[in-house]
């Protein structure tokens, strides 16, 4: 097949979405018309204020929450920060002084979240404000529930569970392990009953029944996943961004529960409920908003349409081990996971060498090396999987191919025909 020149194809939805025209649209009339600064209280101001919180209040409405539920920030990783640090800065402020050094808040995540996760926990363990138990998940990528179970104790205060992974694509149990939470919650009131022990609040040096909180991220999910009831979801907090749905880059959602407290990362004009200072930007505001709103609309059909896709991908692409010789592996689990993800491994050859060979094609997609001397290269999702690295020396990395609106059937035969004849033109290198 000739190189491509006209129609490029873009496979790397996971790593950021193009901005919907209809969003755009939005986005520019208010832009234009509303500049004011939205905390003024002269007329022009109160019309910006409107306008923005006429975009809370549309997110509150499509994942069935309240508009005071809703916190703007500048991206996912911010609203990641801001649910584990500001819970735990929180959390030490109502320990009374006499207990905040013998009580240290534990945090659950697991093995395989995103840095934005698993960065923060690292900090705060180091700072020893937090202890932290990574759980692992099966060979499918789906979390084990059992030593989720076995992990909670009297001082967990969050359990932090992505809702799918930005990598391999792998869709968590959220619901089933809200459950889990809630019973272990349940089980540890009646414990304290049955011994007389007072039902002490933080301020007393012990935690309320609201914790441990449930915290996911849901920045990969929101455009394929069960989101438009947060209370039948079970999360206290869920974060997620709008460069994932179509919407403008610079803004993300934290969705607080009411009764959860949170401290502000830092302070100043007390925007956002006093936890993110900073004049908001109206067309941000108004853009994601938008973008959810198609989302949900479009969220039943692109599902099925993109399984299709898929599966058929998948079958193309693991067909090529019989026909170039090199071992092609799925990474995750073949039908619990996003319906535009594919994550493929590919024994014998550099993925960035596979990446910059396919983008000379027009074809964009993503990599992670499974194996290199630099341990910040390493797919530590692929790594809690399967066993990487092997002995014998032989490289391996993941392709990461991850589809969106703009990708049709003919795209995955294309990718095909591309990676198989970039293949054999290295068989003889191996």
């Amino acid at each position: 097949m000739k190189i491509l020149k006209n129609r490029k194809i873009y496979l790397d939805h996971a790593g950021a979405t193009p901005l919907d025209k209809r969003v755009t649209h939005k986005m520019a009339l208010y832009e234009k018309r509303f500049f004011a600064n939205p905390t003024a209280i002269y007329e022009d101001g109160v019309k910006v204020r409107n306008v923005i919180e006429d975009g809370r209040e549309k997110i509150a409405r499509l994942i069935n929450a309240h508009s005071d539920e809703i916190i703007f920030t500048g991206s996912g990783t911010e609203s990641d920060a801001l649910a584990i640090l500001g819970l735990i800065a929180n959390y030490r402020l109502l320990i009374t002084d006499e207990k905040k050094e013998k009580i240290i808040p534990h945090i659950v995540t697991t093995k395989i979240e995103h840095p934005a996760v698993l960065e923060n926990c690292k900090m705060l363990e180091e700072r020893e404000e937090a202890e932290v138990t990574y759980i692992s998940v099966l060979k499918n990528g789906i979390v084990n529930l059992e030593e989720l179970k076995d992990s909670l104790k009297e001082n967990t205060i969050l359990v932090s569970v992505m809702y799918a992974n930005n990598e391999i694509g792998t869709i968590q149990p959220i619901e089933e392990i809200a459950k889990i939470i809630r019973h272990f919650k349940k089980v540890r009131q009646e414990n304290r009953r049955e011994r007389a022990l007072p039902q002490e609040s933080p301020r007393q040096g012990l935690p309320e029944p609201i914790f441990p909180l449930f915290h996911t991220d849901a920045c990969q999910a929101m455009n394929y996943l069960f989101t438009e009831n947060i209370e039948k979801l079970g999360v206290d907090l869920m974060t997620w961004n709008s460069s994932k749905i179509y919407g403008p880059k610079g803004i993300g959602v934290l969705y607080k529960k009411r009764g959860v407290l949170l401290s502000p990362l830092y302070t100043g004009g007390g925007q956002e409920f006093g936890l993110r200072s900073g004049t908001e930007s109206v067309s941000l505001a108004s853009g994601v908003a938008e973008a959810l709103a198609i989302t949900n609309k479009m969220k039943k059909s692109e599902v099925d349409r993109l399984t299709k896709i898929r599966d058929y991908g998948i079958k193309k692409l693991l067909s090529l081990s019989s026909e170039t010789g090199y071992k092609i592996i799925l990474n995750g689990d073949k039908d619990n996971r996003l319906p535009n993800n594919i994550n493929i491994s590919i024994r014998g050859i550099s993925s960035e060498l596979l990446v910059i060979e396919l983008s000379a094609r027009g074809i964009s997609v993503s990599e992670k090396s499974a194996c290199k001397s630099d341990d910040d290269d390493k797919s530590y999702v692929i790594g809690a999987i399967r066993k990487i690295c092997p002995k014998d020396g032989v490289e391996e990395g993941s392709l990461r191919i991850s589809l969106g609106r703009c990708n049709k059937m003919r795209d995955m035969d294309v990718l095909y025909s591309e990676l198989k004849v970039i293949l054999d033109k290295y068989k003889g290198w191996k």
